[in-house]
């Protein structure tokens, strides 16, 4: 898994997508990040990137295998 980090125009933005896929790319998760504290995602946010991680795991088992 990789997060690309951006800012634009004073704003923050995060990609977090996997490439372990040959076939395909599949983007999980991306937002805004608002906090101006602290750097870390929050807990949540983790949460729902790993359950998309494990659907896309799936998806990618069940169209390429």
């Amino acid at each position: 898994m990789l997060e690309l980090v951006e800012d634009f125009d004073g704003d923050t933005f995060r990609a977090v997508y996997t490439v372990r896929f040959a076939e395909a790319i599949y983007v999980l998760y991306a937002f805004q990040k608002k906090s101006k504290t602290g750097i870390a995602t929050p807990k949540h946010e983790i949460e729902t990137i790993r359950s998309r991680l494990r659907d896309a795991e799936a998806d990618h088992r069940a169209r390429f295998k």
